[in-house]
């Protein structure tokens, strides 16, 4: 079936950023267009933590009950040096009906979402890829291209870039975007594993030589995310295994059994100069990047996203002037910063390499153990719930 060539709002992303945006003025009955260059989703993706305040979010969606079904809830985050624990951050006080990490791969996020905006009427066209962009002062026109090469075009009075780091509708803005690469790499692994440390809490472990995260999925499966001065594209079991074997605990040593997939990336961190040129909205990515420290990157998108499908619903409904989408930068782009800086320090804390860093980093995280409002805090803004 081909594209229309008009449409009120054109998503070049189908992420979950661009999904939780379709079904947002899908619920609202505004039209729109969802493309995405890829010709079938991402089977393996990277985030896997959906925090409380996303699940508010997606609440009036009609999105949150299937997601709780189908993820593991996590009621609280480990900081270990090897056996010893220095640092607990629970989530049952949390001032909200979901007091938990809600542990779930992004690709069965993402399946969620596009199941729900089936039963909304809505689609993902995929294999169309967004090769230039235009504005006229009142529509903008993407050029897009799909799987076998054909040419379509698509006019529309708003376009939305949920299209990720290296977004095309911000780059064909001329929306500056100049951020920070980490000197380490990280690897990703999904792992069927024994841990004897059990799989009800998320753990990271601060070792010598990186920090490494355990976040278990259901059954045997757990992913491990670890800093790493060098490694290969696709780590395998034994990599892995020598990871947990020198940053790990000692006394209850966990056993890879296989590894089910896994890779090898940089990670950058930055925010864009601003999330609106003319007809053309940025969200998730495309508007800032950071590192995975945390679990906030899919989550700051997705509120992104619902945030700006309540203002364009609103603004193309006859409801708001334009001028009310002028909201969205001034609520979303302070939470980016804030999650960046955030993200940014848990990251350069956990990859110190100087044993004096280290002992004060340590002593320091016992220290924050013993106090209960900062436990609350700490919490609170690992829910994202900072940003209501």
């Amino acid at each position: 079936m081909p594209l229309p060539s008009e449409t009120d709002v054109l998503i070049v992303g189908a992420g979950p950023s661009g999904l939780a945006l379709a079904v947002c003025l899908a619920r609202h009955g505004t039209n729109f267009v969802l493309v995405d260059r890829l010709t079938a989703p991402q089977a393996n993706s990277r985030a896997a933590a959906v925090h409380a305040r996303t699940l508010e979010v997606l609440e009036p969606l009609g999105v949150t009950d299937a997601l709780v079904k189908a993820g593991r809830q996590i009621g609280a985050v480990c900081m270990h040096d090897r056996d010893a624990l220095l640092l607990r951050i629970e989530f049952a006080a949390l001032r909200s009906r979901y007091p938990y990490i809600l542990v779930l791969p992004q690709n069965e996020t993402e399946a969620i979402l596009t199941d729900h905006l089936a039963s909304l009427g809505g689609t993902v066209e995929r294999g169309q890829e967004a090769l230039a962009l235009v504005q006229d002062g009142v529509h903008a026109t993407a050029a897009l291209r799909d799987a076998t090469g054909a040419a379509a075009s698509i006019k529309a009075r708003y376009v939305v870039g949920a299209d990720g780091y290296h977004s095309l509708v911000r780059q064909a803005c001329g929306i500056g975007f100049a951020p920070g690469t980490y000197a380490e790499s990280f690897i990703l692994a999904d792992v069927h594993m024994d841990f004897p440390l059990g799989a009800e809490e998320m753990r990271l472990f601060l070792a010598s030589d990186g920090m490494m995260l355990v976040a278990p999925f259901t059954g045997s499966r757990f992913r491990i995310i670890a800093t790493c001065e060098a490694a290969r594209e696709h780590p395998d079991a034994n990599d892995v295994q020598a990871i947990l074997d020198n940053r790990g605990a000692r006394t209850a040593p966990a056993r890879v059994q296989d590894v089910i997939w896994s890779s090898r990336f940089r990670i950058h961190h930055g925010v864009a100069a601003q999330y609106r040129a003319g007809c053309a909205l940025l969200a998730g990515d495309a508007a800032h990047v950071h590192s995975p420290a945390g679990g906030q990157g899919m989550n700051i998108g997705i509120q992104d996203a619902v945030a700006l499908g309540e203002r364009l619903a609103a603004v193309i409904g006859g409801h708001q002037p334009d001028s009310y989408l002028q909201r969205y930068e001034v609520e979303r782009r302070p939470v980016a910063q804030r999650v960046v800086a955030l993200t940014d320090r848990m990251t350069r804390m956990g990859t110190l390499t100087s044993p004096a860093g280290q002992l004060v980093r340590n002593l320091g995280l016992r220290a924050v153990g013993y106090l209960p409002p900062m436990r609350r805090m700490m919490a609170t803004r690992m829910a994202e719930l900072d940003s209501r």
